[in-house]
């Protein structure tokens, strides 16, 4: 008997699509939409277009996670981070599905000096993180089968992040920098793939759960580590040592950013007997296997 269908929205991202690549890899039964498929910013589609699927877990990948548009787009960010969200929830209540929401280590303040748990307060300082707050409460909610994931500095083979464009940079650039005063995880998307696979069926429990790679690190470690792999690949870089920047020099950010989002996955251990890899093992592969082959 096949495997009930697995939903995953915003299938075009970075997440969601690496979701739909592995787990129909694995063998799973799986249909990815994008936002052309399923737009968050229309309920009256969302409702029609999954009124015709039999399904037994949806995964929203899709968002608004532009953090400063959210800031001056607010509206728009609490319709389709929070009250899209809860559309989604209500369809799946009625069709008998699990609801997955994918949301951010941005709901924290960043005030905290060691690594974020799922019972730590919530306290958002853009509206970015206020809005996907909305969201985690929004499924949980609406019933207590709904899970909450929050991930981090996520990269991946699908599209462009920070990784890829600090090595694009210091291909053709001598000089390079990133901010050194911002502590979080990164969270490799083709191992988020492996960690969340065994919450679509075999583990039942609802609710928060942080899910990224082993360690921690700021954006300039981040960079520097991404610059030692690619040179150790043949990369010809220009430059091959990333400098420091705060985030108080950086004028062009509008919303407040949390210094320190470093979340811990003892809870994903503690469920799934899987301890995530540490973030530069996930890095060296991604730069190994993807970076360099195509750069």
């Amino acid at each position: 008997m096949p495997s009930p269908l697995i939903i995953v929205t915003g299938a075009g991202g970075r997440l969601g699509a690496a979701l739909v690549r592995e787990w129909k890899s694995a063998g799973l039964n799986v249909l990815g939409l994008a936002r052309q498929e399923l737009d968050l910013a229309q309920p009256e589609q969302m409702r029609v277009v999954l009124a015709s699927l039999d399904f037994g877990v949806l995964v929203n990948c899709a968002a608004q996670t532009n953090v400063d548009r959210c800031e001056t787009e607010r509206d728009e960010a609490m319709r389709i981070n929070a009250h899209a969200v809860r559309t989604l929830a209500e369809i799946c209540k009625a069709k008998g599905a699990r609801c997955i929401q994918i949301s951010t280590d941005y709901v924290f303040d960043g005030a905290k000096t060691s690594r974020y748990t799922e019972d730590d307060p919530v306290v958002p300082i853009s509206h970015y993180g206020e809005s996907k707050r909305a969201g985690e409460l929004a499924v949980l909610d609406v019933s207590d089968r709904n899970l909450a994931v929050r991930v981090s500095w996520v990269f991946g083979p699908d599209r462009p992040s920070f990784v890829d464009g600090i090595v694009k940079r210091a291909l053709t650039e001598e000089k390079v920098e990133a901010i050194a005063d911002k502590i979080a995880v990164p969270t490799y998307t083709l191992d988020a793939a492996q960690l969340l696979k065994p919450f679509l069926f075999d583990v039942p429990a609802g609710g928060v759960l942080h899910l990224c790679n082993g360690g921690s690190c700021t954006w300039q470690e981040y960079g520097q580590h991404a610059l030692d792999c690619a040179a150790a690949a043949g990369m010809p870089l220009k430059a091959r040592t990333v400098g420091p920047l705060k985030m108080a020099d950086l004028k062009a950010f509008i919303a407040k950013r949390p210094p320190n989002t470093a979340m811990s996955t003892a809870k994903l251990t503690r469920l799934t007997g899987i301890a995530p890899r540490d973030w530069r093992e996930a890095v060296r592969e991604y730069i190994t296997q993807h970076v360099a082959v195509n750069g």
